[in-house]
């Protein structure tokens, strides 16, 4: 693996899917991975933590993961959403990306808890009609849940959810939540992926 390659806005947009997928790896294992001692958000310690903000808050590694997201959306996607903070620039990066790719996907966030004020919504975003095809995006997935009550939120809005894609699964329950729940679920890598790109670049 060459780790001196660039990770620009020209590799980002130009390399074949495969090789953008390799791309993206290193850089995840690069900036996001690390080893310690870490709290994660669902309550559980872990020995390594993945901060997929530093990849999806990076104009290459948002073009790339948009790209890598796109061919696994149902033609009749809408929608692209996901709960507020780490779904927001993946849902973003989607929509304008798919742009270029002539569909129309639009973006739409899931409050953690209803807006105090005005509406009071859950949801941000252009109101689409209802039974509309929404997938449900997440940066990194350990026991499912954050995605899960985006789903739980865009369905009681009226929309047809049925399907979760993340960046990266952990591999620690997620995937057996959506399975019971009646959701195809599918990660651009797993956590294994990671670890041992991460060894192959520090070692």
């Amino acid at each position: 693996m060459n780790v001196n390659l660039p990770f620009s806005i020209q590799a980002a947009t130009c390399l074949a899917l495969p090789d953008l997928r390799d791309r993206l790896l290193q850089f995840i294992g690069e900036v996001a991975y690390q080893e310690g001692h870490f709290q994660l958000s669902s309550g559980q310690s872990s020995p390594y933590y993945i901060n997929g903000k530093q990849v999806t808050l990076h104009p290459a590694g948002a073009v790339a993961i948009a790209r890598l997201i796109l061919p696994q959306l149902p033609e009749d996607t809408v929608a692209v959403a996901g709960l507020t903070l780490g779904a927001d620039p993946l849902v973003t990066a989607t929509s304008v990306v798919a742009a270029y790719h002539d569909r129309t996907l639009t973006a739409l966030i899931v409050r953690k808890e209803a807006k105090g004020h005005g509406t009071q919504a859950y949801l941000e975003g252009p109101t689409l009609p209802p039974n509309s095809p929404v997938v449900v995006l997440e940066d990194v997935v350990t026991t499912g849940q954050s995605a899960l009550k985006a789903v739980e939120r865009l369905r009681a809005a009226g929309y047809h959810v049925t399907q979760i894609i993340a960046i990266v699964d952990r591999q620690q329950g997620g995937a057996a939540l959506y399975q019971e729940a009646g959701l195809h679920f599918q990660a651009l890598f797993t956590i294994e992926d990671i670890q041992r790109c991460w060894r192959q670049l520090t070692h």
